[in-house]
């Protein structure tokens, strides 16, 4: 039986990869609609770039929501300086024409989970954690209906992307990740520790142009813009590959490993701001709420991802 599932996003080139991966996946993953949220650029960006690649992957049967366009307290912090001013410059997508759905995703997220069996629906969370937050907010109920949430976001030995602290995803906005690591339901956390481990080296974007299709070739125009940024950053070979880890992990499991952590969220120092508190040694003796996934095999990975884009159009 394939997974239930709904991707809240902020697309972004890497988030569009992860939708790709988790549309071309339809025995595994069965994909209830898409959330966008504000994060690497603003809402109406990130709602737009949803829709064009539902579009590009040929699954226009895909609801698209919009959500939160802005973080719980803070102000929005953005990275157009990574993904372009669209927030998926490279490609040239056409314009969608796929409908935004008129509901407000974080009451698409409480329906949808108030409606199903208790434990038969993921939230897949690619981005900030504010739309998740909000309906956690609205109505708590939905934790203990949760089957589980899997999010790209946080590090321990890696540390921050944005600032010294702090992954990208947590910092935009720390109090709602606050919010969901605190909620009770099962979480797995794909954090950067894992995702530098999963780089685009130019072989491994040379075989994904290679695959010819029309999804694959975007794929490649896409992280070909993004990791300019990383590669003058890192000094690497390649830029690391985030949010398809969480897609990646769903499908295949095995190639990942970790351990199960008490992980908190830093909310009142501005040092230190959105940092995740990840008692990998347990040390502090608190309840382990988040399975921290620490390894990747990336060879398996791109063996992965290259698979099932080659199925899309």
């Amino acid at each position: 039986m394939s997974r239930k599932i709904i991707i809240d996003t902020d697309p972004g080139q890497d988030d569009a990869v992860a939708i790709l991966l988790t549309l071309a996946s339809p025995e595994e993953l069965d994909v209830l609609g898409i959330v966008a949220v504000a994060g690497n650029v603003g809402l109406h960006h990130n709602a737009n770039n949803a829709r064009k690649i539902v579009a590009l992957a040929g699954r226009t049967d895909i609801p698209v929501y919009a959500g939160c366009s802005r973080p719980i307290r803070r102000a929005l912090v953005t990275a157009e300086h990574v993904h372009g001013v669209t927030g998926l410059d490279g490609p040239d997508l056409p314009e969608p024409t796929v409908p935004l759905q008129e509901q407000h995703g974080v009451d698409y997220i409480i329906d949808t989970l108030m409606a199903a069996e208790p434990g038969t629906i993921t939230l897949c969370t690619l981005g900030p954690l504010t739309n998740i937050a909000m309906a956690l907010i609205k109505q708590p109920a939905i934790a203990e209906r949760i089957a589980e949430i899997v999010m790209m976001g946080g590090a321990y030995f890696e540390v921050g992307n944005i600032t010294p602290a702090a992954e990208f995803n947590i910092y935009v906005d720390p109090e709602a990740a606050d919010i969901v690591l605190r909620c009770g339901a099962p979480i797995t956390m794909l954090p950067l520790d894992v995702t530098h481990q999963i780089q685009s080296t130019p072989d491994r974007l040379a075989a994904m142009l290679a695959i010819g299709n029309d999804s694959a070739k975007a794929a490649h125009a896409m992280l070909t813009f993004s990791e300019t940024f990383d590669l003058a950053k890192y000094g690497w070979t390649g830029a690391p590959l985030h949010d398809p880890t969480v897609i990646a992990w769903l499908l295949c499991p095995e190639l990942f490993s970790g351990r199960q952590c008490n992980v908190e969220i830093e909310v009142a120092s501005e040092l230190t701001m959105g940092m995740t508190v990840v008692d990998y040694w347990h040390v502090t003796h608190r309840d382990r709420n988040v399975n921290f996934i620490r390894n990747g095999d990336a060879d398996g990975f791109y063996a992965l991802l290259f698979d099932r884009l080659a199925r899309l159009p």
